[in-house]
């Protein structure tokens, strides 16, 4: 089997268990995943909110946030579940398009 087909079968897999994100940290009281804190989490956690992540923060703003859709978060575990495979799937789309139109302009002889 080729390398190229062994990592587009790793990448399936772990779309496929990216649901796991949402109910694991629940079933153990995790919280949120490290780093992905909020400016709400940031002040919970330290106490107060760096002034240049303040003025920031507003800059952007995820395109799918909580990787759910709009009006999803309601919809229960299967919904959201699901809301996680299509978000990791348009994340890897998103990523190996960029790069091979990376590789691409670096690679164009002149």
């Amino acid at each position: 089997m080729k390398l190229i087909t062994k990592l587009w079968i790793g990448m399936g897999i772990l779309i496929l268990i990216s649901p796991l994100g949402l109910f694991l940290p629940e079933r153990f009281k995790a919280g949120d995943a490290w780093g992905e804190w909020g400016t709400d989490g940031i002040k919970e956690l330290v106490g107060y909110i760096p002034q240049g992540l303040d003025k920031l923060s507003s800059l952007w703003s995820a395109p799918i946030p909580d990787y759910a859709f709009k009006g999803w978060e309601e919809k229960g575990l299967g919904s959201l579940s699901l809301a996680y495979i299509v978000s990791a799937i348009i994340g890897i789309l998103v990523t190996v398009g960029v790069v091979l139109l990376i590789g691409k302009l670096l690679s164009r002889k002149e």
